[in-house]
């Protein structure tokens, strides 16, 4: 069965094509950021031990899926468990159109106009991938895929 990780820049495609895969597949499907923040108004990243339980906990339950995010500390507790990667290694301005086409994701945000009113924060954060050097940068997905011994796939447009 398929154990599926993917990961790259906000806006690369990382949910659609989770969501075509576990389709396709018949896996289950965890979403990383429903996982990894705090329940607060502002927004504040959960220890890596309560986001770890609740990966084990997703793997555990299930025989096949995708977990998927741009969360290099969390990816890695899953790679222990997964069979494949796959590394979305957008160009920044594939990404940002991504963005700016996004539909409503409503596990994220109350309603569409709150996830626009986001969109320059989350335009200026994507420009930022290669300069970052955090679990969210490109350098941390890089390194996550050349550590990773199994089948993996890079690549570099939706198509």
């Amino acid at each position: 069965m398929k154990k599926i990780a993917i990961f790259g820049n906000s806006g690369s495609g990382k949910s659609t094509l989770a969501q075509k895969l576990c389709a396709n597949n018949n896996l289950a499907h965890l979403d990383l950021d429903s996982i990894a923040w705090q329940q607060s108004e502002i927004p504040e990243r959960k220890p890596i031990a309560e986001s770890e339980v609740e990966i084990n906990k997703f793997i555990n339950a299930h025989q096949g899926w995708v977990i998927e995010g741009c969360y290099s500390d969390l990816l890695e507790i899953a790679l222990k468990h997964t069979t494949e990667i796959i590394f979305l290694n957008l160009p920044i301005e594939a990404c940002i159109s991504n963005a700016k086409r996004r539909p409503w994701e409503p596990h994220k945000y109350p309603s569409k106009e709150a996830q626009d009113n986001n969109l320059n924060m989350l335009i200026d954060w994507i420009k930022e991938y290669e300069n970052r050097t955090d679990t969210f940068s490109k350098s941390a997905h890089e390194s996550l895929f050349n550590s990773f011994d199994g089948i993996k796939f890079i690549y570099t447009s939706n198509n």
